[in-house]
């Protein structure tokens, strides 16, 4: 059985200022209707495959278990990282997990935020590459290159093995004129990160040639924990674990690497120059999301998220707009956003962590407006779902429900609200508020005091683990 392990780390700072460290690319719908991690485990249907094993960290925890609900795959099969320590720790994790269920299992290992235009193909191929596997061979699936790239590295494929290729060497991101002579070679393939092995055989070669990986992952699965939906591993132990990739830790090393040629339309998404060119053009080479109106303007990509955004004369640009940030961009320098997202960092600006709108596992709220003392959220709650029992030591509130219906506990009173009404929360009241209804409870609520950290938050009970 294959046991697909979807890899859901990562920030994707090169696609500032829609994604974010906080809600980083893999979690938006940046190609399709569905986000890119929803899209990644939709291309799976027909193949027959095991519940899938999503590997994140801590602060995306409910983003990535809400995102699994909505598809039906919620399954209590996010194993969380206390810490980044790369690929290779993170697949042994998932190949430990797999055989507690299955000594034969197949790690069909994939990134959550790639996009593949020709799903058939890409099923294709692992179904060609599954006995391979099975018989105990690590595959990689190798890129057919369109094009030149200095973006990515390559893998140069050796001798034939029935339809696949020995791997003869993974070599770095060349410079230009290497990347035309591998492409004009014919004898190299882009480094997709995707791989089909059996989870035994995946733990004997990195115990063979990492084992204090081997043994770090071991130890931290000895102890774990379940929390809803979550698997917690010893944080202790995993902290010990060496950081390493999985080229650099087994397959540039085993003699047992095999290459499957993909060709199947394959992007990484990792830049918005690669979602201009997935996206749909008009007749001027222009792709606009959103509310855009445009004139004179050519092989322009924008986005326009919650406002009207007009450009007259321009071309060759990128140009993102959010609630609280925007983007404008040559579009042959997007690989610098990730500079401007430094800058951020440096300064201490939450633009580069945060969205405006910013989710919780009950719903999400919306910082509308702030100044000196005081603050504005509009805030949705699911129905049924309950933010924590909480008190706060500078702030006050004042909540008025603008639809849906509000339990709201204060102190050791609980009281039902409705539209129009409102209720205020002094400083240091222990509260609580809940959606009873089958529709989302909004609400405006209005911070005041000297302080409006979001750490100024001190949590009795919560239904969500958070503390």
């Amino acid at each position: 059985m294959i046991y697909p392990v979807v890899m859901a780390g990562g920030t994707g700072s090169r696609l500032w200022p829609m994604s974010r460290e906080l809600y980083p690319k893999q979690f938006l719908s940046l190609v399709g209707k569905k986000t890119l991690l929803q899209e990644t485990l939709k291309r799976l249907n027909g193949i027959d495959t095991a519940s899938p094993v999503l590997i994140c960290n801590e602060d995306h925890r409910f983003l990535a278990a809400e995102q699994l609900r909505q598809i039906g795959l919620l399954d209590h099969n996010i194993i969380l990282e206390p810490v980044g320590r790369n690929t290779a720790p993170a697949i042994a994790l998932a190949a430990q997990t797999a055989l507690e269920s299955d000594a034969d299992a197949l790690l069909l290992v994939l990134a959550a935020d790639h996009a593949v235009a020709d799903a058939e193909a890409f099923r294709a191929a692992v179904r060609q590459a599954e006995p391979f596997a099975e018989a105990g061979e690590l595959v990689t699936f190798g890129i057919v290159p369109t094009h030149a790239e200095t973006g990515y590295g390559y893998i140069r494929r050796g001798e034939a093995v029935d339809t696949l290729f020995k791997v003869a060497q993974f070599v770095e991101k060349p410079n230009s004129v290497t990347a035309n002579d591998y492409v004009a070679s014919g004898g190299y393939y882009w480094n997709s990160g995707m791989f089909l092995f059996r989870a035994d055989r995946y733990l004997e070669e990195l115990k063979a040639y990492r084992p204090d990986i081997f043994e770090a992952c071991q130890s931290a699965m000895k102890t774990i924990q379940s929390d809803l939906d979550f698997i917690r591993v010893d944080a202790d132990a995993f902290e010990q674990c060496p950081s390493e990739s999985v080229d650099y830790a087994v397959m540039e090393k085993t003699s047992r690497a095999l290459v499957m040629p993909l060709d199947a339309g394959w992007n990484d998404v990792g830049s918005w120059s690669a979602l201009w060119e997935l996206g749909e053009k008009d007749e001027y080479g222009n792709v606009c999301k959103g509310d855009v109106i445009h004139h004179q303007t050519e092989n322009t990509y924008v986005l326009a998220e919650n406002a009207l955004v007009t450009t007259v004369g321009v071309k060759d640009l990128v140009i993102v707009q959010t609630k609280d940030a925007v983007l404008v961009a040559d579009i042959h320098q997007v690989q610098d956003v990730k500079r401007i997202v430094g800058e951020l960092k440096s300064q201490g600006r939450e633009e580069c962590r945060l969205h405006r709108e910013v989710y919780r596992p009950w719903g999400k709220y919306d910082s509308i407006d702030n100044g000196k003392r005081y603050q504005v959220k509009r805030i949705t709650v699911k129905p049924g779902e309950k933010l924590s029992v909480q008190m706060h030591h500078h702030r006050a509130e004042h909540w008025v429900v603008v639809s849906g219906t509000a339990n709201v506990t204060i102190n050791d009173k609980t009281q039902m609200l409705t539209e129009n009404q409102s209720i205020y929360i002094s400083v240091g009241s222990v509260h609580a508020l809940e959606n009873p209804g089958k529709i989302p409870l909004e609400l405006i609520e209005v911070q005041s005091g000297p302080y409006l950290g979001e750490d100024d938050v001190v949590r009795f009970d919560d239904r969500y683990g958070r503390c």
